[in-house]
């Protein structure tokens, strides 16, 4: 009597879940999508030299102004999956000796363990300090709070404005949601009445209430910034963290407002928004040039889109 055989094949080592693929093979990954022309999130392809871009090549974005209710002022802005929440506090203190005529902006990002794996408990990462060294060269550049509004009494007393910035979740684009997330709180910002007593030396301030709404500084120019990354020659915009790491250059666009719209102006987005900076890290480009011309073209649209959800 014949023994009956079995059907069943061991599993081959080939057969990988789009997960694991993902994880053991990044580029390999990234390129199946990019031969078709989309990115691994769904978004497609910027054509090269095109003129005009979909607003599918962008991550959706959403903002809540208010979110803290212990704050003056506070923000929580998402982009894509990124989620970052600025609160601000107010201090006074003396102003600085050689600047008796202008206040302070501190800002700080926090990159703690709960938003990503990528970071540890303990001392702030480096990447968290390098965000709060370029997000204050943003601000400051921008005059998005003009430090000279902050004096209550020149040489004696000036609003010190915190801005802490948490990232809920790490997902790309922290820098781009950052600067947003400031601007939206910033804009929301009512200052105390306050009132330098020279008999006392003393600052005496009022809880901003009815009786005393108290005074709000209108940002003279609210920045937007714009993050780009370089893989393989094909240009990404608003790059994830799954894209961000694969990149071998990151571009970040830095605009001021847009101008306003007159009959005889261009209707091209090169003559709206002034360019404040260009950030380029990571490998030289093969035509720096027309990268970044187009970088700043695509931002410039980009920025539009922004100030109308903030």
């Amino acid at each position: 009597m014949a023994a009956t055989e079995t059907s069943t094949a061991p599993p081959t080592s080939t057969s990988l879940t789009p997960a694991l693929f993902k994880r053991l093979f990044p580029r390999p990954y990234l390129d199946r999508f990019l031969d078709e022309s989309v990115r691994p999130d769904g978004r497609p392809i910027q054509a090269t030299g095109a003129q005009a871009e979909s607003s599918d090549v962008w991550r959706d974005v959403s903002v809540n102004i208010g979110s803290v209710s212990t704050a003056p002022s506070s923000a929580l802005f998402r982009l894509g999956k990124t989620s970052v929440v600025c609160g601000i506090t107010l201090e006074i203190a003396p102003p600085d000796l050689a600047r008796p005529n202008e206040g302070f902006i501190v800002p700080n990002v926090d990159l703690s363990a709960l938003c990503s794996p990528l970071f540890r408990p303990g001392p702030p990462p480096d990447e968290a300090q390098v965000l709060s060294s370029r997000l204050r060269n943003i601000l400051l550049a921008s005059n998005v709070l003009p430090l000279s509004n902050l004096v209550i009494e020149p040489g004696k007393a000036a609003w010190v404005v915190y801005l802490d910035i948490v990232c809920l979740n790490y997902d790309g684009g922290v820098l781009d949601a950052a600067v947003l997330a400031a601007v939206g709180a910033l804009r929301n910002l009512k200052f105390p009445q306050a009132e330098y007593d020279p008999d006392t030396g003393r600052t005496q301030c009022r809880r901003v209430s009815e009786q005393y709404p108290g005074t709000r500084i209108s940002a003279a120019r609210e920045p937007v910034c714009v993050t780009f990354g370089v893989y393989n020659g094909t240009l990404l915009p608003d790059p994830d963290l799954f894209e961000s790491q694969l990149c071998a250059t990151e571009i970040t666009v830095v605009l001021g407002p847009s101008a306003a719209p007159s009959s005889s102006s261009s209707s091209s987005p090169l003559s709206k928004a002034p360019l404040l900076n260009v950030y380029q890290a990571g490998a030289p480009l093969e035509d720096p040039r027309k990268v970044v011309k187009q970088c700043i073209a695509m931002a410039r649209r980009r920025a539009e889109q922004l100030r109308e959800s903030v």
